[in-house]
Formats: structure tokens, sequence, C-alpha cells
């Protein structure tokens, strides 16, 4: 989303063998929420469609629910469905900000049923999700940032560059490592869409990451 704020390539790699939780740094962890970003069937033109866009086919949703226990409904357009799935993540927050998540290898179970168009006929992909939306951090107090304008990705981009400074500045971390860590864990937001052009968009962190989160 912030390109042009950081035009040069940056890698961190990480340790899960905890199972629970990615050590960020000495004084953060992410927990571990694994989900497929990938999930979706052949679209009714497809011929070698690419995943990304993702499309009412499903494809690249990246979708931080569709982890364990959640249903997702696929409209099926092609003989079969010709469903497929991959870019494994261990965590990402919802806007996956900086084109990446923790992207990782990784194993999963699917169970599927046909539904017939009689009983349940949907335009693009839906699901319903177990619990709340974001189980493993909710116990704590968040921090929120926000953008607003007659545009919705530049709210966007207005939100999360406020947050990359709030978290820079109080947890003392460089920019891009705020920036990175915002696309693991913080939560983008439409907050409103009444105000007849003037929209807001938020940037949820969950204070809980933070060894200490009374900041």
């Amino acid at each position: 989303m912030l390109a042009e704020d950081y035009p040069d390539a940056y890698l961190r790699t990480f340790d899960l063998s905890d199972g629970k939780y990615i050590h960020f740094s000495e004084n953060i962890k992410v927990p571990i929420e694994p989900f497929l970003g990938t999930m979706g069937v052949c679209p009714k033109d497809g011929d070698g469609t690419p995943i990304m866009p993702p499309g009412n086919f499903g494809g690249n949703l990246d979708v931080r629910q569709l982890t364990v226990g959640t249903k997702l409904y696929l409209p099926v357009q092609q003989a079969g469905a010709l469903f497929s799935c991959g870019d494994g993540h261990a965590a990402q927050g919802d806007g996956e900000v900086c084109v990446s998540a923790l992207e990782c290898p990784m194993y999963a179970s699917l169970k599927f049923t046909v539904i017939k168009a009689a009983e349940k006929s949907i335009p693009s992909p839906q699901f319903q999700t177990k619990g709340g939306l974001t189980q493993k951090v909710n116990h704590d107090d968040f921090y929120g940032t926000t953008g607003v304008g007659p545009d919705l990705m530049t709210g966007a981009q207005e939100a999360l560059r406020s947050m990359i400074d709030y978290v820079s500045e109080t947890y003392s971390i460089e920019k891009v490592d705020a920036y990175l860590l915002a696309s693991l864990c913080v939560d983008l937001k439409i907050s409103e869409v009444v105000d007849a052009g003037q929209y807001v968009v938020s940037a949820l962190l969950p204070l809980s990451i933070f060894n200490d989160s009374e900041k």
C-alpha cells in the first residue's frame, strides 16, 4: 500500500517452532493464526486464469478469518468446480498492507460439500466463521488511527501511515519494521461511509502483542 514510501526490498524471516507466537522482537510477539490466502474454483470463462487478482470465483482472497472451523461458500462455475488452494500464512492483519503476510509452507485438511443452487445461490464468496474475529488478541486494548476523505484507498494509506508513526515512536522500532508488523497484525476497517463522500478508514493495532501493553 505504501510502495512509494518504502521502495526498497526488505526481507525478514521468523521461527515458527514456538507454535503459538511469532517472536517479532524481544518485546513483541504476534499470535500464529494459520490460514490459506488462496482458495477458489475455476471461473466460468477461465482458461489458465491467474489467482491474482481475486474474483467472484475466489482466488487470492487473503481473508484471515478463513481458518480452522470456518465454512467458505464458493459459486461453482465449471463442472467439477476445479478447486485449488495455497498461499499459506502464519499470521496476517486485515489488509495485508505491505503485500506479504508471514508466508509459510502449510498442510491443510479440507472438507467439501456440494450445495445445489436451488438451496443456496451466491454471486461471490461468502463465509461463516466461529467465535470472535480476533480471538487471540481480543483480551486487551487496541490502538486505532484513522484516515478521512473521499477515497477509501487514500484513507487507508493515511490511517496506515499514522499507525506506522505511532508504533515507531511509541515502541522505538524502525518505520520499515513497523510497516512489516502492520501487515502481520493491524486490521484495516471501513468505519463509516454514510457522510456523502467523506469516508472513514481505521487501522486497529492489538496492544496485547507488546510485553508492556500499557503504552
